[in-house]
């Protein structure tokens, strides 16, 4: 049972459907609404297909490019300094 719904009276409603709207109009109503779930999973794949392509093509380029088109010879000092472990010479 559904929800108090006999089998019997689902076959009546469906009766009174296809007497009101005939077996044709039916049959096209269906068949548009295959077509419509059709083009969706087709859609959901492609879209599927297209993340996978551009996650390959973003793999295979490099995030990031470092040049060194400077004259040789440039040099830079860096001085580093030492943390104090004491609190107090922190301040």
């Amino acid at each position: 049972m559904l929800g108090g719904i006999s089998i019997w009276q689902l076959l009546i409603v469906l009766g009174i459907i296809i007497l009101v709207f005939g077996t044709k109009k039916l049959r096209n109503v269906g068949g548009d609404l295959g077509g419509a779930v059709k083009g969706f999973k087709k859609a959901m794949h492609e879209d599927d297909k297209d993340k996978d392509k551009d996650q390959d093509e973003a793999a295979d380029q490099p995030q990031g490019k470092v040049s060194h088109e400077e004259e040789a010879g440039h040099t830079y000092d860096v001085q580093a300094e030492q943390k104090a472990e004491d609190p107090e010479e922190r301040k």
